[in-house]
């Protein structure tokens, strides 16, 4: 399914968030009329999407490479030991 126009929006407003001036938060509320928490969990389903990733190839692989990265640095290390530690 191709994307609507909040899809293209989200995707539009990440990738030019430097150009804009202010708090993200703010911007994103009077931009978008999303809350932060709505807006990320939009954007990371959008993501996931071979329509956002058609739209914006560069866009979607950075932020599939930095949210994989918050969730490697989130999860235990799969290397350590049991009782390791203690």
């Amino acid at each position: 399914m191709p994307l609507c126009d909040r899809d293209r929006a989200l995707l539009d407003f990440e990738a030019h968030w430097p150009r804009h001036s202010g708090a993200k938060e703010e911007t994103l509320r009077r931009e978008l009329s999303l809350t932060p928490a709505r807006y990320y969990q939009l954007l990371d389903r959008l993501i996931d999407t071979g329509d956002a990733l058609a739209y914006d190839p560069m866009l979607v692989h950075r932020l599939r490479r930095l949210r994989d990265a918050r969730e490697e640095a989130r999860s235990p290390r799969a290397t350590a030991s049991p009782g390791h530690g203690r």
